[in-house]
């Protein structure tokens, strides 16, 4: 039986989504707009990017070749995909409320061709663009911020980026642990530092104090400075004291103060195994590491409920036009970026798991989709 209970069969359903002419001309239609817009915004982006930073490139000198190909060829993919989901957004408003303008959507739907098919070739282009950001933002943008980064602190930035930090906790081995009381990443040096070994019940076994501790970069090694070392055993405690030792552990200045673009410089597979580090560490930071590895996918995800968003908005014949339809899609980017703000924030100050605080606008934004959507003309 082809029909049971009036449901479409699977072999129907296959057949109705091969793509038709009019699937071809809504792709198109996106894609065309969505590359169209990209271009428009990121064109306006670079103008003022370089009116503010024209005063610093020449007083450093920094090469024409540099400007352009160190900097602005690595600094626009940047831009694009961090911004591409609500890119999408407002290409989607635009030219779909000008197929309802000009009662293209109408036609559609009297043709025969149901809403929810007509989101068929939406959702193809919106999967073309949420895999091109997904591979270009985890293997591709990491190494042009690299590039882009090291030209800013050679050519336009005054001061190092990185800050002092204080009461630095890490796990540098297993039942081992450090403490710092502040790191300076200028002087790479640090105070009141502690080395704390346990055994495996948690009884301290040894405690190594220094009044300094200092990055020798030459023989990449920690040296300590003032210090003295209480051994615990069974017959009692001994307590050794020097004025200078190396010493051997398993972090170096950048883990303890990064630049905090630092994050954006990392491919997947980098970050992943770095806050599998972080993690065994004990360190705050991973916070916001967890976060920048959720954003990698949720980013590629909100294309397709913001395209849903786009449609189900505009499709429809409104009063105002497409101005009024361009002003709520602008409405709803900023509302989402003011979301996604608010969660990061409460993540990294706060409690809220980094997975869910990435996830909360996609979520709200997800139920706002599904009402426009039973709104929407059929």
């Amino acid at each position: 039986m082809e029909r049971i209970y009036g449901k479409k069969s699977f072999r129907e359903t296959l057949a109705g989504l091969r793509i038709r002419i009019i699937d071809l001309y809504i792709i198109r239609k996106f894609l065309g707009t969505f590359v169209f817009s990209l271009i428009l915004i990121l064109t306006i982006a670079v103008v003022f990017d370089f009116a503010e930073k024209i005063d610093n490139f020449m007083e450093k000198e920094a090469p024409a070749k540099a400007i352009i190909f160190d900097y602005y060829m690595n600094f626009i993919p940047f831009f694009a995909t961090l911004f591409a989901p609500l890119f999408v957004f407002i290409s989607v408003i635009f030219f779909t409320s000008k197929m309802s303008v000009n009662t293209e959507i109408i036609a559609i739907l009297n043709s025969g061709m149901s809403f929810r098919r007509m989101m068929w070739p939406y959702f193809l282009s919106a999967l073309v663009i949420a895999i091109f950001i997904y591979l270009l933002t985890n293997f591709v943008i990491p190494d042009a911020n690299m590039k882009r980064m090291n030209f800013e602190d050679k050519y336009y930035r005054r001061t190092s980026r990185r800050v002092q930090v204080m009461n630095v906790h890490r796990q540098v081995y297993r039942n081992i642990y450090i403490y710092m009381e502040s790191f300076n990443p200028l002087s790479m040096s640090g105070r009141n530092f502690t080395i704390e070994k346990f055994d495996d019940d948690g009884m301290l076994q040894s405690k190594l104090s220094s009044m300094w501790v200092r990055w020798d970069t030459a023989t990449h090694r920690w040296t300590v400075g003032n210090y003295y070392i209480r051994e615990i055993s069974r017959e009692g405690e001994v307590i050794t004291r020097g004025m200078q030792t190396d010493t051997t552990l398993t972090i170096t200045p950048d883990d303890l103060s990064r630049d905090p673009d630092f994050v954006h410089t990392m491919t997947y597979n980098d970050l992943r195994r770095y806050i599998s580090l972080l993690r065994l560490q004990g360190s705050d930071e991973i916070k916001l590491f967890l976060i920048e590895k959720h954003r990698r996918f949720s980013s590629p995800f909100a294309v397709f409920i913001l395209t849903l968003i786009g449609v189900s908005l505009s499709s429809r014949k409104v009063r105002g036009g497409i101005g009024m339809n361009i002003g709520i899609g602008l409405g709803l980017s900023f509302t989402y970026i003011l979301f996604m703000q608010f969660s990061s924030q409460f993540s990294l100050k706060g409690n809220l798991d980094p997975m869910l605080a990435m996830w909360i606008p996609n979520i709200i934004y997800a139920i706002v989709a599904l009402v426009l959507y039973r709104l929407a003309p059929k």
